[in-house]
């Protein structure tokens, strides 16, 4: 093959996995403190003036205690995006801490804008995703151990446990966001339609009001 095929060959494989990447957009600049109180709509968050920096903008000191788990679901996740540290602005990861309860699990959910990456500080856990072929790929984690979640798949982690678990998340985007899929369907504002929720889990309205009851009130675990 001549050299000539052979780097076409190499820069269409870089830029067909570059495409696939492809995350949060690369900083153009030094740094881009996110000033959350601007009324700029952008892709992201407008810059702060520079001279108003400080090196709070990229601190956050609240991944290091375990945090107070308070919910029907066992679990809690305190993040470390670019609303708590304005330094994160326009550099594409984010951190966040879960911390579960014996038996404690953070529900089925997608990240629509991250991969995940998730580093078992205490216990063990079962995690798993699903994939688009609707097969389940899962394993037991333990302490010291990594897992990854690819980007957009449905996934969980689950403490099958009887001591509390805890886990630091890393995502690939400032902002990664978090659809969890029963508050999704069942607590949205303006509601699911019955008969489109009906349907679709093949039961009857009063399963559906139900499961909307018992979710409404837990609008909590948005993260």
């Amino acid at each position: 093959m001549s050299e000539f095929k052979i780097f076409t060959t190499y820069l269409l494989n870089f830029i067909a996995i570059s495409a696939v990447l492809a995350v949060d957009p690369d900083t153009l600049q030094d740094l881009c403190v996110a000033n959350t109180s601007s009324g700029v709509k952008l892709n992201g968050f407008a810059c702060k003036e520079s001279a108003n920096v400080t090196a709070e903008d990229f601190f956050f000191a609240g991944l290091a205690n375990p945090g107070k788990v308070n919910n029907s679901v066992g679990s809690l996740v305190t993040r470390a995006n670019v609303e708590n540290i304005p330094g994160l602005n326009t550099l594409g990861v984010s951190l966040a801490r879960i911390d579960f309860e014996a038996g404690g699990l953070n529900p089925p959910h997608t990240h629509p804008r991250a991969t995940e990456v998730i580093f078992v500080l205490e216990g063990e856990l079962d995690v798993g995703f699903i994939t688009t072929a609707n097969k389940l790929i899962s394993k037991k984690v333990k302490k010291g151990e990594i897992f990854v979640f690819p980007k957009a798949l449905v996934h969980f982690h689950k403490n099958n446990g009887d001591k509390v678990a805890s886990v630091i998340s890393a995502f690939s985007s400032q902002l990664p966001g978090t659809q969890y899929l029963a508050t999704t369907l069942f607590a949205a504002t303006p509601a699911v339609p019955n008969n489109v929720l009906t349907k679709a889990f093949q039961v009857g309205t009063k399963e559906i009001e139900k499961i909307k009851s018992r979710l409404a009130p837990k609008k909590n675990l948005k993260q």
